[in-house]
């Protein structure tokens, strides 16, 4: 993911999970504490930062017979950590025989 808030990992994508991972996130690098970066540049999004360097811009899946390597419920899933909407771009690079 080119971008310092966005990220991108795996998840069994269901409402449950998902909505417990906006909690955790929440927990971790919570939205309303100040941050250095918002003192600096008044964008109130520090948070994201600090949640798309814990998550991490990249992901690394095997495959096989031209398939990818995912568990049965697993899902790769790009998460959007900034507080405002964006214009996306992912990059996929695909590496084997």
């Amino acid at each position: 993911v080119p971008g310092a808030t966005g990220a991108v990992s795996t998840i069994e994508y269901e409402e449950g999970l998902v909505a417990d991972l906006g909690d955790a996130l929440q927990r971790i690098a919570p939205q309303e504490i100040d941050y250095a970066h918002n003192l600096r540049w008044h964008d109130g999004n520090g948070h994201s930062h600090i949640r798309a360097s814990l998550i991490g811009p990249s992901l690394v899946v095997p495959f096989s017979a031209q398939r990818l390597m995912l568990g049965t419920w697993q899902q790769i899933v790009f998460l959007e950590l900034d507080n405002r909407s964006r214009h996306r771009k992912l990059v996929l690079q695909m590496m084997g025989e």
